[in-house]
């Protein structure tokens, strides 16, 4: 599974027209930011995990199951990894904001793997990329929905717990992968429905990110140096480890391609909407998942040709 550099980029060329359609929507009011905190939950809860249920093939077979496991577990490896590299950055001497230390981890631990790292995994590696991408992503809801919300609450409570037992985007993965595991086909009718449900989630989720951007006091958050400092940490050391850490594991190329063009991807948009519901600090929260997407356009195809191609 290769990556040819001019397809990718023909391919993030089609997701940017998509991510500016959204940029301007909200400057237009067209979307609202009640629409788009409405049209977030739908993906969440029902557009992602119809894609994610359908991801799996049609029929059992030993070498697709294996990319699944595999990429299952370098999801928990790469989520152990990042947490304890990000205590240590952002609790050391080096880093003096401390009222920020807990976005910033969080910020270098959780990129964007759901609503941006679904659409570029689909589009650069096709089935094959996405059978890793759903191991890896119930590694990462996992480690979102328990040390993502623990950075900022410091507890540990039975609906924390819930949180991760009923997460809709693990119970679909769950779900296919037993279907898959089992051989049991369903009926067309019904894959048909939810493959046409969940084929609604790349736009959806690239627009969502547009209109981020379209509410973003650009000015205001170039000149924040502490979070363009965060950003560039998260963007660049998040790939080079991945790469760097599988392939000395010797895991499957596919999962070490996917997971290093996941970890390569901007700060995850939950950043601003878990420091409102759990007491962050929600403006800088939000402006730091600007900054790294907006350097992520620079960083992004730099790390494909550097690691991928």
């Amino acid at each position: 599974m290769n990556v040819e550099l001019a397809e990718f980029y023909a391919r993030l060329g089609s997701i940017g027209l998509i991510l500016a359609l959204g940029f301007l929507l909200g400057k237009l009011k067209l979307i609202s930011a009640k629409t788009n905190k409405e049209i977030t939950n739908l993906l969440l809860v029902v557009f992602m995990p119809a894609a994610l249920f359908v991801a799996f093939p049609g029929s059992y077979d030993e070498s697709s199951a294996n990319i699944f496991f595999a990429g299952l577990a370098a999801g928990a490896i790469i989520m152990i990894t990042l947490i304890i590299l990000a205590k240590i950055i952002f609790n050391s001497k080096f880093y003096k904001d401390k009222d920020l230390r807990y976005e910033s981890q969080f910020a270098l631990i959780f990129n964007n793997a759901t609503f941006l790292g679904y659409p570029i995994v689909v589009s650069t590696f096709g089935p094959s990329g996405v059978l890793a991408y759903c191991g890896f992503i119930i590694s990462f809801n996992i480690a979102l929905f328990s040390y993502g919300i623990w950075l900022f609450e410091h507890k540990i409570s039975w609906k924390l717990i819930r949180s991760i037992i009923f997460n809709p985007n693990i119970l679909a993965v769950l779900a296919g992968m037993i279907l898959f595991l089992l051989n049991i086909h369903l009926p067309s009718f019904i894959t048909d429905a939810v493959g046409y449900v969940g084929s609604a989630t790349t736009p959806l989720s690239i627009i969502c990110i547009g209109f981020m951007l379209s509410e973003a006091n650009l000015l205001r958050v170039f000149k924040k140096w502490r979070l363009g400092f965060t950003a560039i940490i998260q963007l660049f050391s998040g790939p080079l480890i991945t790469f760097g850490l599988l392939t000395a594991l010797n895991f499957p190329t596919e999962v070490i391609q996917v997971c290093t063009l996941i970890q390569a991807l901007p700060t995850a948009t939950s950043l601003g909407l878990f420091a409102v519901k759990y007491g962050g600090k929600a403006d800088e929260a939000s402006e730091l998942v600007t900054i790294s997407t907006i350097l992520s356009m620079v960083t992004l195809p730099l790390m494909v040709w550097l690691l991928l191609v």
